[in-house]
């Protein structure tokens, strides 16, 4: 019987007929982050990297979105009595005094039955660990998943299972779209709009330095899902307006502006009709189309999984904020465009652009970046 540890990405629902996207994806960021592997291959349903330090690569792959969970596994070949035997020393291994566990089989294989193989596994975890008190429990109720999916060729016992984001690979949508972010709210937003498979383009606009530094705080847990070695970023400084419905229409015409001259088909509205009046939302949808650009609103629905993907990738401290915004009964009176036309070609000769390479040092690349070009 011959096994070999491997990283076993299962894709999302949505990427399963993205999924040469993904696999593409998979390798730039291991390439991109110096992790050697010997493969990157297909199983069916499934991707499998064989990857020289398999848990260091996982921490990475897991920055990824279009991914629903991603495993450890020791990979054996599909035969009954070799996948029985590592499942039972795999569990065996990690099961502690006292334990409940639980045997889920998934996939299928020509050669047996998942099922039969979950009663022979459990069966034989039973027998062998009376010893150190170890005893099934439930799908609802155990402390520990013991859990393998199969394949006609191969099968693959988990050691470590985590789960993923979600959504589409990046890029696969093949559609650039730009997106700026300046509140919480935008952030968020953005970070959808990627989930979404768009290629993003980011545009930041800050009021003063203490702002600035919070943005690019937020920005720095966003560039590691943007496959790209160097990103390029518009960073601009927005003057005071007055009031918030102003500043984002501001924004929006900031955009149009960037994104015309940048050939650039889209633009993400980092703003809700969950939150803002319909009006409003469609206010500023209708100025994107008069330019013959697409508006998008990535946040059309707002729902617990945004949240849950913003505190996965390190935004929690800034959901308070979100939740205070959604809380605020926004009253809007009418705008006035020349105030709007007037904050947004301020912005616009502030306007500079600077490219930053992934990684840990984004914070200060950005605020030196800019400092220089001052």
């Amino acid at each position: 019987m011959s096994e070999k540890t491997v990283l076993v990405i299962f894709p999302s629902i949505y990427s399963l007929n993205k999924i040469n996207n993904l696999a593409t994806n998979i390798s730039k960021i291991l390439k991109m982050r110096n992790q050697h592997y010997d493969d990157v291959r297909k199983n069916e349903s499934l991707i499998i990297v064989e990857a020289t330090d398999p848990v260091l690569a996982s921490s990475f792959v897991n920055l990824l979105f279009g991914i629903d969970k991603i495993a450890i596994a020791k990979e054996v070949d599909s035969d009954f009595e070799s996948v029985l035997s590592t499942i039972t020393n795999t569990a065996l291994s990690l099961l502690l005094k006292g334990e409940k566990f639980y045997v889920k089989i998934e996939g299928k294989t020509r050669n047996f039955l998942a099922k039969d193989l979950e009663i022979a596994a459990t069966t034989r975890l039973v027998d062998k660990g009376m010893s150190f008190e170890a005893k099934p429990g439930s799908e609802s109720s155990h402390d520990r998943l013991v859990y393998a999916y199969l394949t006609d060729s191969y099968a693959y016992v988990c050691i470590f299972i985590d789960k993923g984001l979600g959504g589409l690979p990046y890029n696969s949508q093949k559609e650039k779209i730009l997106c700026c972010i300046h509140d919480e709210l935008s952030a968020i937003a953005c970070l959808q709009t990627i989930k979404m498979g768009f290629e993003v383009r980011i545009l930041v606009c800050y009021r003063n330095e203490s702002d600035l530094l919070k943005l690019v705080k937020i920005i720095n847990k966003i560039l590691p899902r943007i496959i790209k070695e160097n990103i390029t970023l518009h960073i601009c400084k927005m003057k005071g307006s007055s009031g918030l419905p102003t500043a984002i229409t501001a924004i929006t015409q900031l955009m149009i502006s960037i994104a015309s001259s940048e050939k650039i088909g889209r633009i993400s509205l980092g703003i809700s009709p969950m939150i803002f009046p319909i009006s409003f939302c469609e206010y500023n949808s209708n100025l994107v189309f008069q330019n013959k650009i697409i508006p998008w609103f990535s946040l059309s629905v707002i729902d617990s999984e945004i949240f849950e993907n913003a505190k996965e990738i390190g935004l929690e401290k800034y959901i308070s904020n979100l939740e205070d915004l959604c809380k605020k009964h926004l009253n809007y009176k009418k705008i006035s465009m020349s105030e709007v036309s007037r904050h947004a070609k301020d912005a616009l000769k502030t306007l500079k652009c600077i490219s930053v390479t992934a990684g840990s040092k984004n914070i200060y690349d950005i605020i030196d970046s800019l400092k220089s070009n001052h």
